[in-house]
């Protein structure tokens, strides 16, 4: 037993533990707002979400899992506790795995890099011998910071740069004391081969190779359709994230999901599409500088309209599915951003953001909020959870049920 109490303590938006009964309240409030499942008869259909432990990933695999009944793995990349806490996501995906079980969802969680064909042979095992052989759908959600290619051992690092001038924007920071401050900061350009690194980790070609590799194997069912998701942003944040070098990552997603659609459509007669998802605070969004103000700034315009990641996230399985019709944008995307690309909310952000300044921010953007949300992707905030009681911290990775005892032995 390892019971102790944990307190929040941060360095910026970056928080040294996580709290396990947060999160996973945080896990079953999420699984409480997705709507109310689709009607199916019969087994769920077998999917593989690559990333499912955090940000839109686990809205992901939570919305599949509560609206869809969907079956099948999940991969993500976690820290077990130690002298530390696990990650926040360890404790996310040990309560996802519990509420899967509990609703009868044949789900496993495999621990490990996403980008070795290691995981990948053994996730080509696992659909092999547990499900049937075949897959129906596969969701893409990965951010990282580095990749290393599997043929050749190269390392790949991305960068958060714009492209061409160094950019400066207003940003938010909280003190201390939590005093919210809206600062200042430049941001170098891209230089060397920043962009070739940044795309080669969150480009499509790690997506690609999944789909060649079981493709290989015969894995993919008739039918099979895979979504990678991706994001657009507002013009206020454009030059450091669209503009900027993971834009062009984004770009070079995109650009995979056309070849991809028609390599499947003729093979499997399959589909593959981006996901364009809509603003929300997550543990990569918070790393961008703008980004955090933004949001806020974004949140006090729309308040409780905003669309929260597993609403957006069934939405894009009722499409996926066809209980809706795939509704695609000129350039092959699935657009979930629209309520907040509207020219009205951005025209109201764009009025906040210029007059925001340390002594108005709280006026412009609903902070409260935005604080609470930081904290809560590390398990505090959440309501009904007592942060003074002490909390066991060493929770095991979940385990697959007697189907195949072998699998994380």
């Amino acid at each position: 037993m390892s019971e102790r109490v944990i307190a929040p303590k941060s360095r910026g938006f970056l928080f040294l533990d996580s709290h396990p009964d947060g999160c996973r309240q945080l896990v079953d409030e999420m699984w409480q707002a997705v709507p109310a499942p689709v009607a199916a008869e019969g087994e769920g259909p077998v999917a593989l979400v690559i990333g499912s432990s955090a940000g839109y990933g686990l809205a992901a695999t939570i919305a599949g899992l509560a609206r869809v009944g969907i079956r099948g793995i999940g991969v993500c990349f976690e820290k077990a506790p130690g002298r530390r806490t696990g990650t926040a996501g360890w404790y996310r995906t040990a309560a996802t795995a519990r509420l899967a079980q509990q609703h009868g969802r044949d789900m496993v969680f495999l621990n490990g890099d996403a980008f070795g064909d290691a995981m990948k042979e053994q996730v080509a095992e696992l659909l092999a011998e547990r499900f049937g052989g075949r897959l129906d759908f596969l969701i893409y959600s990965v951010a990282a910071p580095r990749r290393t290619d599997p043929d050749t051992g190269d390392v790949y690092a991305s960068v958060l740069k714009p492209v061409g001038s160094p950019y400066t924007t207003k940003t938010l920071v909280f003190e201390a004391d939590g005093t919210p401050e809206v600062k200042e900061v430049t941001t170098a350009p891209a230089e060397g081969d920043d962009i070739e690194q940044t795309v080669a980790v969150m480009g499509g070609t790690d997506w690609e190779r999944w789909i060649s590799f079981l493709a290989d194997r015969s894995l993919l069912a008739d039918g099979f359709t895979t979504a990678a998701l991706s994001y657009i942003g507002s013009p206020l944040t454009a030059a450091i994230y669209r503009q900027g070098t993971i834009g062009a990552a984004k770009a070079h997603l995109e650009a995979t999901a056309r070849t991809l659609d028609e390599r499947l459509g003729k093979t499997v007669r399959g589909r593959a599409v981006t996901s364009v998802n809509a603003a929300a605070v997550t543990q990569s969004s918070t790393a961008i500088p703008g980004i955090a103000l933004y949001t806020g700034l974004l949140r006090g315009v729309l308040g409780d309209t905003m669309v929260n990641p597993v609403g957006q996230l069934a939405e894009l399985w009722d499409q996926l599915t066809g209980a809706r019709p795939l509704d695609l944008d000129d350039e092959g995307r699935v657009r979930l951003d629209t309520w907040e690309l509207a020219p009205a909310v951005q025209d109201a952000v764009a009025d906040r953001w210029s007059t925001a300044t340390s002594d108005t921010v709280t006026e412009l953007a609903d902070l409260d909020w935005f604080s609470d949300e930081v904290h809560r992707l590390y398990g505090f905030s959440v309501p009904g959870v007592d942060y003074t009681a002490p909390v066991e911290t060493d929770v095991p990775w979940p385990t697959p049920t007697a189907l195949d005892t072998r699998v994380c032995d």
